[in-house]
């Protein structure tokens, strides 16, 4: 189920201020956040936001087409190192 609209869509008040200081000074810094669920908004465009994966932040340059979806997508948390070589199990 998605978010109400009368709500509008979920940042985090942190980051919307931190974003809202780096645009009024004009300056472009990394933003770290742990933050995975909140949805990116226009306003985050053009600004790098390091993302939690469990691990470490991984840094995200926001483009215009992330608009309406959230940080969490672009920070994947599972490492997929292939299929192993000598698995006998699987075959049948």
């Amino acid at each position: 189920m998605t978010r109400s609209q009368k709500k509008n869509p979920f940042v985090a008040n942190h980051l919307v201020r931190k974003i809202n200081k780096l645009n009024t000074k004009q300056e472009k810094k990394i933003i770290v956040t742990w933050s995975r669920a909140s949805t990116i908004i226009p306003t985050m465009i053009g600004h790098t936001i390091a993302i939690h994966n469990g691990k470490e932040h991984l840094p995200i340059y926001i483009t215009n087409r992330m608009v309406g979806h959230k940080l969490g997508e672009f920070s994947p948390t599972r490492n997929f190192r292939g299929h192993p070589k000598n698995d006998t199990k699987t075959r049948r």
